[in-house]
């Protein structure tokens, strides 16, 4: 393409949008070397393509796309519908570099029914066109397998590749096999089975596919009372048997009211890379088609706009001719001969709940995947969303969270564990004994632990947190507050998880004043936070009671005169506690320390007893 200065190519590129028509359509942008980098569709082709060059676009990603355009291309169509198909083909031919990407990597399995004299029908990967009839694809396998599995038993169809012609079975080229003699097939290649009674049996399997078992069902009952009315009860009893399979299944498929009939589905879920868009056909209150797919996002594109691309997709995947599509939220599409249906009770909610059941469960189950083969991506993702959460400035590389531990003022002592990357760095944990405060004041031995712990951090110039976290309510975070802003004059975040009345974690507080912060206490962030908490609050626990251990012992061997720290590790290895120490006997004490110890322990002991 001919390199133009940038006049040049703004003024060609105005006379293109200018003199763009007001109707329906698709464009496409080209860059340098006139490959096509975005296709979009259009109500009015001259609106939406203007919208792109008359104004500053805030997202990095359209900018980039709109500075990259050297040429614009469209097709003129004559409805909303028609542009949509366009579009969906044109994105999945040329994959433009802006467009969304359909990840449908995975070659999912369908059941095909052969183009053949005698057809088959079995499962397959393969589409080929040569005539044959493919129901699927099936996302989900045991409804594959459960779909052949009551074909199978209701219909004793052929599974041989014999070419089996009108002209091969007549002269006698083939002899049944052992599904013959099994009774799974009726034996077509020998003339035991007629042709119109085969295809009879397609046609009835064929139905099945589509999800129509309920006119198999009344058809069947009236054949069978039929037979009965005259007097043939063994065949009426091998019909009977076929319309309790089909009952069965019917019973275990049926998700909603058999009123419901010929209605699409759709839902989505995203996050900042990709969308995940789920597509049900209910036919007579049954789910006949279930599929799930991912998109990759390319330029910050909305809900709506990918569940456009999606309704488009999954319709013309399926030939879905239904009149009816529910939907989460209204979609800026109008389709020919279809409704779209946003539920609010009744059945058909339930079946858009179904819906987003199933693309949450896909959403997490990618998600897993991509974690297993890549263990950071879950740290960066928990660390992306507290920092959607909390509105902060930077990802929460590091944060670090202080605990007090104390009984009734005695032994005070103070935790602080630190986790980087959403991982514990044990190497940065820290201790601290209380030094400034008398009794129990968990405010004032707060304010002293972080005081210490920052001015010391601001000295060695060593890291400061990204987020600070109290375990504690409003009163704690604020008297952190006072010493890191007032005092230290230093922009931390600070955050508080409190706990309701049982003693449980309940709730997330963030900001001055401190307001909730609307997490699910299920949800994965939420669980990271009380881990953290818990953490610091073993860590304080196991110091205090560590402290109170030493201090017991102190006070009865260590105050002992003439008693020094040698004697007194061989008679705690010895006797394990001070208790025992008092019980042991004159010789026991001598023997490990001589008489003369001996008689100064037992009397410092007594006198104490007393």
């Amino acid at each position: 393409m001919e390199t133009k200065s940038k006049d040049e190519l703004q003024n060609y590129l105005k006379g293109i949008v200018l003199n763009l028509p007001d109707c329906p359509g698709c464009y496409q942008y080209l860059d340098e070397k006139g490959e096509i980098i975005y296709v979009g569709k259009a109500k009015n082709l001259r609106r939406r393509v203007y919208s792109y060059f008359s104004k500053e676009h805030q997202s990095r990603k359209t900018a980039m796309l709109v500075s990259k355009i050297r040429d614009i291309k469209y097709v003129v169509v004559k409805t909303e519908t028609d542009a949509l198909l366009l579009e969906n083909n044109l994105i999945k031919r040329y994959k433009p570099r802006y467009n969304v990407l359909l990840k449908d990597d995975k070659t999912y399995p369908s059941i095909c029914v052969t183009n053949e004299y005698f057809p088959r029908i079995f499962k397959t990967r393969q589409t080929p066109r040569n005539g044959s009839t493919y129901y699927g694809p099936y996302s989900h396998y045991p409804t594959l397998q459960s779909l052949l599995e009551l074909i199978k038993r209701l219909y004793p169809l052929r599974t041989c590749h014999l070419p089996l012609t009108p002209e091969n079975i007549r002269n006698g080229k083939f002899s049944v096999c052992l599904e013959y003699h099994i009774k799974n097939c009726m034996g077509p290649c020998i003339g035991r089975q007629s042709h119109e009674e085969y295809m009879k049996n397609i046609q009835e399997a064929k139905e099945i596919l589509k999800g129509n078992t309920g006119d198999i069902e009344r058809r069947i009952l009236a054949e069978m009372r039929s037979l009965a009315e005259e007097m043939r009860f063994e065949e009426a009893q091998l019909l009977k048997q076929k319309y309790d399979l089909l009952e069965n299944y019917r019973s275990k498929s049926e998700v909603v009211s058999n009123i419901l009939h010929n209605i699409d589905v759709f839902s989505i879920e995203d996050d900042e890379q990709n969308a995940y868009i789920n597509y049900l056909h209910v036919t007579n209150g049954c789910i006949n088609q279930a599929f799930t797919f991912e998109y990759k996002k390319r330029l910050n594109e909305s809900p709506e706009e990918l569940l456009t691309l999606g309704i488009a997709e999954m319709r013309n995947r399926y030939q879905s001719q239904s009149r009816e599509i529910i939907v989460p939220f209204p979609v800026d599409l109008d389709l020919e001969n279809a409704e779209f249906v946003i539920p609010q009770r009744g059945d058909k909610k339930k079946l858009l709940e179904l819906s987003q059941l199933n693309v949450k469960q896909y959403k997490a189950d990618r998600l897993k995947q991509a974690e297993k083969l890549n263990p950071e991506q879950k740290s960066v993702r928990l660390m992306k969303e507290i920092q959607n959460q909390l509105k902060l400035e930077n990802l929460p590389l590091q944060i670090e969270c202080f605990d007090n531990s104390n009984i009734s003022g005695s032994d005070a002592v103070a935790a602080c564990v630190v986790f980087k990357k959403c991982k514990p760095s044990k190497a940065d944990y820290r201790k601290y004994n209380i030094k400034t405060v008398t009794g129990p004041d968990d405010y004032a031995s707060m304010q002293e632990v972080v005081r210490r712990r920052y001015t010391r951090a601001l000295e060695e110039q060593s890291p400061l947190p990204d987020l600070i976290i109290t375990d504690g309510g409003k009163g704690q975070m604020e008297v952190v507050r006072q010493v890191i802003e007032n005092e230290l004059h230093l922009h931390i975040p600070i955050a508080g998880l409190a706990k309701d009345d049982r003693h449980r974690t309940n709730e997330l507080l963030f900001g001055f004043p401190p307001a909730v912060i609307g997490l699910k206490t299920d949800s994965p962030v939420f669980r990271l936070l009380t881990q953290i908490q818990d953490e610091v609050h073993r860590f304080a626990i196991s110091f205090h009671r560590d402290k109170r251990s030493k201090h017991q012992i102190a006070s009865e061997l260590d105050s002992i005169k003439g008693i020094g720290r040698v004697t007194k590790t061989t008679l705690l290895r010895k006797f394990k506690s001070v208790k025992r120490i008092r019980e042991a006997s004159f010789e026991e004490l001598a023997e490990l320390v001589g008489p003369s110890k001996a008689k100064t322990i037992q009397e410092a002991l007594t006198k104490r007893i007393e």
